[in-house]
């Protein structure tokens, strides 16, 4: 190797062939008379995960100890990745430190803040998406000069185009200036300035050793410069990933890719697989003929051949018409297998099964490879169920571990004012006190959890005691008061974590300070809490983010992106032969099986990414590669991984929303060979693994209860449950089950009615109905500060309509001598065997000194149709009368004679006298004594079965849906 070349030292690694491997078995061959060689060489790569794929391939190679070379990467500013610090000068002028990426954002959201207005969050957002192209143009060299050269001439454009153009022009002139006062250049600033300083340097003096450039693809005019400088020195070679030689693209093809030169008539196909290197290949220089084999590129027997197959498949598409004079064994993939499934759970489930089939062969690797992160989460769960742990180069997001989790809890609930949902989520968090003690915390949680069930509290501490003593005082609970004493105290801190003023880096200081009071130093052991502290630290230490505000809206949005940015992956403990791995390290190896999974359009290929700053024209008139070189970059990976061993594409026919369009890599890949062989078993297997042997349908429940065990007590409100859905009736009295509230429920119909009885009953006690007090009562009730605006707004002017028109009804029935006797009034008597329960919402005397009675009842809603009375339901009116008929009313002694409905919602025909209904007289109670003396019969004091939905029709309610597995019988003919 330390001859010089006649010519560019310019190799290629087919695509059959595994990247790092035959680089690493290569180098380990020729140095293995002297083992110090190796060491002093240099091997630059494109990024660290490049690095770390190459350091195990070494490690394969050699099958014993040996001192590897310096592996350089180049730093990737797509993943703000700095460059090895190999390349750092040791002499002349140093190169200024780059800006730390976090506080570049910080500072970019300032501007754009002050630029535009808008959120904290949503300037976070644009503030990325600015520093992407910020790297863009430096990554080609193009100066804030080139982009207002053309801004001025740009007239076409679209209105909101044009606005972000003159923004983007503005943030450019400001931003060096703000950047400059920190004292710091750009990271791909730095980035370029060390590569061409490397460039000149070795040109001028060659290092001792080899010195090999390997994988690099990015064909940015500082990487192409040193490239062409490592080509030319005397031990330097440039070594690139799946070049097509002529035999898989013909010269005319070639040069059919087009390239950047203004003068170059054909049109740039950035979406081709060789694109980005053939680009590559012209900034440096080099034509494509001057390029060599590597060798050492051991492949499987039908590599060669496969990737022909591959290439013509993703040929431009003007020379798609030469498959016409392919032959059949031209076609072929070899071992490649397509598997379809019916969704992304199936898919993930047959992929789990395909990498646990290859561990069976001893010494057998595999891989699954995709851009999915979901999908790539979800094969390594269910590898878990064989206690198999996949080593996922991408690692997790720092957002979807535990750490994470409980910091965008503590911020959610900070930010929500202490919302039962965020707070409960919070308290509940694995990681708060956990060891010692949770067993007992975890006790008062629940009943916290309890007693806040129904409509959203006020905000802050001061709104849960209020609600808490409310709820206790109208239903004393055991342990509501005791657990709340110990509860809150903890969370003083988390109601002012958003105070007023609050900065990011104070955000951080309390969420690191309260994560600690809650959960101890374990927030932060292991790989994950470690990067949870160092994330808060460098928000802490940036001075760019104690000046960036946060308010209540912008924390979690804001806080999550953050978390999503840092990776977290295991040090030790993974398999060592099943990987999950993403594009950029599978560009680098090979496994047995690969799988390459998620192959839907949108997924793989993934779309462009619009830039919100440079429209597309713009871009092309700077000479930036357009969106469309993603395109042509995972066409590339896809080209090489199906040349390994044995590969399993897979997609599924549907996403979690709508049915799923195959990616046109393979779309490429079924036009050419006519069909993909499917991998049946597979598919099949996925999808029956997890069901049941045989089917078992349920049948509709028919509980039936001894006669001596069933209830002898019914209230007036459950008849109609016992009548139309006995089986309701049954969980509810005899199982004693009661659906529980939502947390922070709407203000609904059930709530509505629970404040209309209380306010007619303070009406009653404390006013003695007088018409004159209900009006401003009402008023009174909407302007209280638990009432939701938009209740107040929707429901309040309908109610207090029909609250003046009954405060003008009771007027007039008080004119006529009617009195009322007593509100929310209890009662109880035997009836056909079963004491029959009830409370009367208010109690009339209809003339002063008689004892004839009307009963009334309120309702939110409109009364019950005569339809329903005359089937035998709605007869609660009926059942109270049947109480009072046998003095079952302590305090009110009496003959019931009348009967009404006052309803609050407006009549259909607008009547205003609708919002009265009268029942009839005694007649009612007839019918009410007959259907109840019949449902008793049956059900209590008989034995008839509790049978589901025996009357759906009347069921109104579904709170015991579930409990019967109404979805799984309902319809259904039953045997």
């Amino acid at each position: 190797m330390s001859e010089a070349a006649p010519r560019p030292a310019v190799f290629s690694i087919p695509a059959e062939a595994s990247f790092a491997d035959a680089l690493a078995t290569e180098l380990v061959r020729r140095f293995t008379g002297d083992p110090l060689a190796l060491a002093r060489g240099r091997i630059l790569l494109p990024n660290a995960r490049a690095v770390r794929s190459v350091t195990e391939a070494f490690v394969r190679a050699s099958g014993a100890g040996l001192l590897l070379p310096r592996l350089i990467p180049v730093g990737d500013p797509a993943l703000d990745e700095r460059i090895g610090g190999a390349l750092e000068p040791v002499s002349g002028d140093p190169v200024p430190p780059a800006i730390d990426p976090l506080t570049r954002q910080a500072e970019l959201a300032l501007l754009i803040r002050e630029e535009r207005g808008g959120s904290t969050a949503e300037a976070w957002r644009l503030a990325a998406e600015l520093g992407r192209t910020l790297d863009q143009l430096l990554v080609e060299e193009k100066t804030p000069a080139d982009l207002a050269a053309i801004l001025g001439a740009q007239d076409d454009l679209a209105g909101h185009q044009q606005r972000a153009l003159e923004q983007l022009g503005v943030l450019l002139e400001r931003w060096p200036e703000r950047r400059a006062g920190l004292g710091r250049i750009e990271l791909t600033e730095r980035r370029n300035r060390l590569l061409n300083a490397t460039a000149r340097r070795w040109q001028a003096a060659p290092p001792p050793g080899f010195t090999i450039a390997a994988g690099i693809t990015t064909a940015a005019p500082a990487i192409a410069g040193l490239l062409r400088v490592i080509a030319g020195l005397p031990e330097g070679k440039v070594v690139l990933p799946g070049l097509a030689d002529a035999a898989l693209l013909s010269d005319e093809q070639w040069e059919a890719l087009g390239s950047e030169r203004p003068d170059d008539p054909q049109r740039p196909e950035p979406t081709h697989p060789q694109y980005h290197l053939k680009l590559l290949l012209d900034r440096m220089g080099i034509g494509r003929a001057e390029v060599q084999q590597w060798p050492s590129t051991s492949a499987a027997p039908d590599g060669p051949a496969r990737s022909r197959a591959a290439a013509q498949a993703l040929t431009a598409a003007s020379f798609s018409h030469e498959w016409s004079r392919l032959g059949q064994e031209q076609r072929e993939l070899g071992p490649v297998k397509l598997a379809v499934f019916p969704d992304p759970a199936a898919e993930a489930q047959g992929i789990a099964l395909a990498l646990r089939a290859a561990l069976e062969t001893p010494g057998r690797t595999a891989a699954l490879v995709t851009p999915d992160r979901q999908l790539a989460r979800r094969v390594g769960e269910h590898l878990k169920r064989w206690g198999i742990e996949a080593d996922d180069s991408a690692g997790t997001p720092l957002g979807l571990r535990p750490p994470g989790t409980l910091l965008l809890v503590l911020t959610a609930a900070g930010a929500e004012g202490l919302a039962p949902v965020a707070l409960l989520a919070l308290l509940g968090h694995p990681l708060v006190r956990a060891g010692e003690g949770r067993l007992g915390w975890l006790d008062d949680v629940r009943t916290l959890d309890l007693a806040l069930r129904g409509p959203r509290p006020l905000p802050g501490l001061a709104g849960l005691d209020r609600l808490l003593a409310q709820r206790h005082a109208e239903r004393p609970r055991r342990g509501i008061a005791e657990g709340w004493e110990r509860i809150r105290p903890a969370l003083v801190p988390v109601e002012g974590l958003l105070a007023e003023g609050t900065t990011l880096a104070d955000l951080a200081a309390r969420l690191r300070e309260t994560g600690t009071a809650l959960c101890g130093d374990q927030l932060w052991s292991g790989p994950d809490g470690r990067a949870a502290a160092d994330l808060l630290a460098a928000i802490e230490a940036s001075p760019s983010t104690a000046r960036l505000p946060v308010g209540t809206d912008d924390a979690v949005p804001l806080l999550r992106s953050l978390l999503d940015a840092v990776a977290v992956r295991p040090p030790y403990g993974q398999h060592p032969r099943v990987s999950i791995l993403g594009l950029l390290e599978a560009r680098l190896i090979k496994t047995d099986l690969m799988v390459l999974a998620g192959l839907n359009e949108g997924v793989w290929p993934a779309p462009p990414n619009p830039d919100p700053w440079l429209p597309v024209k713009v871009r092309r008139q700077l000479g930036l590669p357009g969106p469309e070189l993603r395109i042509g970059l995972s066409a590339h990976d896809f080209a090489s991984l199906l040349c390994a061993k044995d590969v399993l594409l897979s997609r599924a026919r549907r996403d979690g929303r709508s049915p799923t369009v195959s990616s046109r890599l393979l779309l490429r890949l079924e036009a050419l060979t006519g069909s993909l062989r499917r991998d049946t078993e597979l598919e099949r297997l996925a999808i029956v693994l997890d069901d049941p042997v045989e089917e078992r349908p349920v049948a509709r429940p028919r509980p039936c209860p001894p006669v001596a065990d069933r209830p002898r007590s019914i209230r007036v409100t459950d008849l109609d449950r016992l009548k139309a859905d006995p089986f309701s009736f049954y969980a509810k009295a005899m199982l004693r089950l009661r659906p529980l509230d939502d947390l922070a429920a709407d203000q609904d119909a059930a709530w509505r009615g629970t404040i209309v009885h209380a306010l007619f009953e303070q009406w009653h006690d404390e006013d003695q109905c007088a018409p004159a007090q209900l009006l401003p009562r009402a008023r009174t009730l909407l302007a209280a500060d638990d009432i939701h605006p938009l209740m107040r707004a929707l429901w309040g002017p309908r109610l207090l309509e029909a609250i003046a028109v009954l405060a003008d009804h009771e007027a007039a029935l008080q004119e006529e001598g009617r009195r009322p006797a007593g509100a929310e009034v209890d009662g109880q008597a035997e009836i056909a065997g079963v004491k029959l329960i009830g409370r009367a919402d208010r109690i009339d005397r209809i003339a002063r000194g008689r004892d004839e009675l009307v009963i009334l009842d309120y309702k939110t809603g409109k009364p019950p149709a005569k339809k329903q009375v005359e089937a035998g339901f709605a007869l609660q009116l009926g059942l109270l009368g049947l109480i009072a008929e046998a003095d079952g009313f302590e305090w009110v002694k009496g003959k019931p004679e009348g009967f009404e409905y006052w309803s609050l919602a407006k009549p259909d025909k607008g009547d205003r006298r609708g919002y009265v209904q009268d029942m009839g007289g005694t007649g009612l109670l007839e019918e009410a004594r007959r259907h109840f003396a019949e449902a008793a019969a049956r059900w209590l004091t008989g034995d008839e079965p509790f049978t589901a939905k025996l009357q759906p029709r009347f069921a109104r309610y579904g709170d015991y849906d579930q409990l019967m597995r109404l979805e799984e019988w309902l319809g259904r003919a039953e045997a």
